[in-house]
């Protein structure tokens, strides 16, 4: 009878066998412990593919046994629709009573965990976190999932955890004292705001540059940083607990959203930033492909299946599209982009070492440096961006000056032209009046012989009728010359103040009053014919206005300011000109506060002003054409 016996214990002994290799991990636990992050061989997990298992099943013997060893450092929810059990084992070594502690879950994306704690009497109490939750029923009002531990007696203990998430999440199991959980998440809360002040402070900075210089690659950069910032707090739970903590939903796909603004917004600023139209034509098409591609996925996911928010990885294809050309560009000898380069590679070198605490690839990393390795990569990011920009505005601002340079030396080339033509003409005039002398000088000689010759005087009068008629004819010619070099000197003088920047002094010389101006107005508009506004007619005659007309038929009067930019003008005339001549002349650039310090008129007139100019600027762009000699004029007239 005892050899049956003997050989059954054996039997059940050589089947439990395995199941005491593989034994679960038992984790010490003492008052000296502050901190401990559970990880492989620790915690065991148990699929539970309808949610239907109670604890009181999960505790048998017969599914203890089905429970799966952590092989990788941190356990995952492999399949997103399944409910996943989980359990660690913690060994007191002395009695807890008066320490308190607690169970802390890291990933704030996940949906549902329900805790089940023993207490000293063997009974577990269940409670229940998680993100689909609102924000006020946590334990404590933190970003992580909290669980209160039991004040324990020295001995054995066993934990259970039943975990849901629509995505795939890293179940991370801390185990810390109450009192340095206060330590860490004042720190880490100071850490996050340090880390949201920087964002907030670069955004402010790229705005200011914006309103001063109106480039647009800074407000691409501003919204590219707050879609930064957006998500990050997504992700990391600030924002369920500060803006959304009554809508747990939100949590589902506001990140998804997030990414979505960061690849569309790094890419229109990787355009403007790069100038990837005109130095890399093909990248830019592509980039406007990418653009079309991620906007039809990300409105697809928006609107018809929010689960494909959490393929991630989606958005690394824009991301290294933005990086490559970056790159591309850089070869090319654009010496902006060279921060751009070094930004991006902080960002993938941040985005590799996260990738590599999901995986758990390197335990090493999986403290503050793995989880905050993609933030810190933001902002040393951002930093380098910013460089690029300013070493981009440093560019434009060295090719302005030489430009400037050129225009001066252009200038230079201009005047000595105007003063060889006075010397020209001066000339001219000096030998036309040797001429007119000698001419004199002869009719002189030829009254004496007149008067020494009585007996040839008739054909002495009928010769200095002649030569009176020559010295008439010269004269004409005379005046004529003197004519056209008055006409010549009023096109240079007139071709000056077209193209070149004037003084108000020098501009006024040639519109010194309203009358000239008027005048200049009336040819200006009625340069090809006057018709009548309301009724077509042709006929006109003087209006009560200066150089304003009035329809013959309809009695309608049009004055000069009518349909030009100086309609309804209350500042003198001569300044709203030399106005708009400043503004063409600075292509737009030239500021409120300068043009009132010039035309010592109120700032906020200036700018009403100049903001009409522009829009005339604007208009009229596509008719600016090389070498047309209207200058600023044609900024006057309205189009119809």
């Amino acid at each position: 009878m005892r050899i049956p016996i003997l050989k059954r214990l054996f039997v059940a002994f050589m089947l439990l066998l395995p199941f005491n290799l593989a034994a679960q991990q038992l984790v010490p636990i003492d008052s000296t412990i502050q901190e401990h992050v559970f990880g492989a061989k620790q915690i065991k997990w148990l699929p539970d593919s309808n949610g239907s298992l109670t604890l009181q099943q999960v505790m048998s013997q017969e599914y203890d046994r089905k429970f799966n060893e952590n092989k990788a450092y941190y356990p995952q929810n492999y399949n997103l629709h399944t409910w996943y059990w989980y359990k660690i084992k913690v060994r007191f070594n002395q009695t807890m009573k008066g320490r308190d502690c607690l169970i802390e879950f890291f990933d704030q994306t996940t949906d549902d965990i329900t805790a089940f704690i023993p207490d000293t009497n063997g009974n577990y109490i269940s409670s229940r976190a998680g993100a689909k939750f609102n924000f006020k029923d946590r334990l404590f009002r933190h970003k992580n999932f909290e669980f209160k531990v039991l004040n324990y007696k020295k001995g054995e203990y066993t934990y259970y955890f039943r975990v849901k998430s629509v995505e795939q999440v890293n179940v991370i199991i801390v185990y810390r004292r109450i009192d340095y959980f206060i330590h860490y998440a004042l720190t880490e809360y100071l850490t996050y705001g340090l880390f949201y002040g920087m964002i907030l402070i670069f955004c402010f900075h790229n705005l200011l540059m914006f309103m001063a210089v109106k480039r647009l690659q800074y407000l691409f950069y501003v919204l590219y940083i707050l879609s930064v910032g957006f998500y990050e707090m997504s992700v990391d739970g600030i924002a369920f607990q500060y803006l959304w903590p009554k809508s747990p939903a939100w949590n589902e796909y506001a990140y998804g959203i997030a990414l979505y603004m960061i690849s569309v917004f790094a890419l229109i600023f990787t355009k403007e930033l790069l100038q990837v139209k005109t130095r890399a034509k093909s990248l830019y098409n592509l980039i406007n492909v990418v653009l079309v591609l991620r906007t039809l996925y990300f409105i697809y996911c928006f609107l018809f299946n929010k689960s494909f928010f959490i393929y991630k990885f989606v958005d690394a294809i824009p991301l290294a599209v933005a990086f490559y050309t970056g790159i591309k560009v850089w070869s090319e000898g654009f010496k902006p982009a060279r921060f751009f380069v070094l930004g991006y590679t902080f960002l993938f070198i941040g985005f590799l070492i996260k990738l590599s605490v999901v995986l758990g690839l390197f335990p090493i990393l999986n403290r503050v440096l793995g989880h905050y390795s993609l933030s810190l990569s933001f902002v040393l990011e951002m930093v380098f961006l910013s460089f690029s920009i300013g070493d981009q505005v440093r560019l434009l601002r060295r090719e302005k000056d030489e430009a400037q340079e050129e225009t001066i030396r252009q200038m230079a080339i201009n005047v000595e032209l105007k003063d060889s033509i006075n010397r020209e003409l001066e000339h001219q005039v000096k030998i036309r009046t040797a001429e007119v002398i000698q001419k004199s000088d002869e009719i002189i000689k030829q009254s004496h012989i007149i008067e020494e010759q009585n007996e040839e005087l008739l054909a002495t009068n009928e010769q200095l009728e002649l030569q009176a008629a020559e010295i008439s004819r010269m004269n004409q010619l005379l005046q004529k010359d003197n004519i056209q070099l008055k006409t010549n000197i009023e096109k240079v003088t007139d071709a000056r103040a077209l193209s070149t920047e004037l003084s108000f002094e020098e501009f006024s010389a040639k519109y010194p009053d309203q009358e000239t101006c008027y005048k200049f107005l009336s040819e200006l508009k009625w340069a090809n014919g006057y018709q009548c506004s309301r009724c077509g007619n042709n006929n006109y005659c003087g209006g009560r206005m200066p150089y304003s007309r009035r329809c013959t038929k309809c009695t309608y009067e049009e004055s000069a300011l009518q349909k030009t930019i100086f309609h309804n003008n209350r500042i003198p005339i001569n300044k709203a000109f030399y106005l708009v001549y400043l503004m063409y002349t600075s292509k737009g650039t030239i500021s409120s506060h300068q043009l009132s310090e010039k035309l010592e008129i109120r700032q906020s007139t200036c700018w009403s002003y100049a903001i009409r100019v522009k829009k005339a600027m604007a208009e009229r762009k596509k008719e600016s054409k090389k070498g047309s000699t209207q200058g600023w004029s044609k900024l006057v007239i309205e189009n119809s």
